[in-house]
């Protein structure tokens, strides 16, 4: 029972927001957004309290598909945010507790709290929100969601959780690598951004990285290529669905 939030937090959203598709519309607004043509030279403005470049798009086109994206992470976060706070809070009072059945009756009444607020929203999650929110359970908690699981229950049972969310593509063991992996240095880029315009309540993540090497080596190129593929994929299949 020791911190069954968490594993429930995990399995809802797993098995059930995984079969919806992004059919979401790109953004229109892109005017605060700046894009650069091969060849051209540009000179990076330093924001002056957050010190973050402006991100550097190839096109304006590429602006929207940020722009989607940042949609996805900004629905995820508060959930990931959410679990570690209830971890770390959940894990204080148990400590404290010393007889254990007080012990269960609280993690039921935690339990029974994010049922009744968090449910019906996290049904409503795509793949893309799950896969970022997967990855930022590990960028908030220290460890990936497979690791979790394991450790609150059983390696037999995060087995099964990660078998299930592969048949969604998504994998429980994802780990969070804004210097290596593209994908999440577009959330973390859309993270900081996001804290220095109090558009999302900062949280520090439990990871050791420094984004502002990593932007810095960047230079604050933003690559949506794969969200574009992804687009492109989903629109010929709806063409054959047509003509079938």
């Amino acid at each position: 029972m020791k911190k069954i939030v968490y594993l429930y937090i995990m399995t809802i959203s797993f098995l059930t927001f995984s079969q919806k598709r992004d059919l979401d519309s790109l953004p229109k607004n892109i005017d605060e957004y700046i894009f650069v043509k091969p060849g051209d030279s540009v000179v990076i403005q330093l924001n002056e309290i957050a010190l973050l470049p402006k991100p550097k798009f190839s096109s304006q086109e590429d602006i929207r598909y940020y722009l989607w994206f940042r949609k996805k992470v900004y629905k995820a976060y508060p959930f990931a945010k959410l679990a570690s706070e209830r971890l770390d809070s959940l894990n204080a009072k148990l400590d404290r507790i010393a007889s254990k059945s007080k012990k269960r009756k609280y993690t039921r009444l935690v339990q029974d709290y994010i049922e009744g607020e968090f449910t019906d929203q996290m049904k409503k999650m795509t793949t893309t929100e799950g896969r970022v929110l997967i990855k930022l359970i590990h960028r908030q908690t220290g460890k990936t969601a497979f690791n979790n699981i394991r450790g609150l229950r059983s390696g037999w049972k995060a087995f099964w959780y990660n078998a299930t969310a592969n048949i969604f593509k998504l994998s429980l063991k994802t780990e969070y690598l804004p210097e290596t992996v593209n994908e999440d240095f577009l959330i973390e880029d859309i993270l900081q951004r996001a804290f220095r315009d109090d558009k999302l309540q900062a949280q520090r993540s439990k990871l050791d990285f420094d984004f502002m090497k990593v932007i810095a080596s960047k230079k604050a190129e933003i690559n949506v290529e794969e969200y574009k593929l992804m687009f492109s994929k989903m629109k010929k299949k709806r063409k054959k669905k047509k003509k079938s």
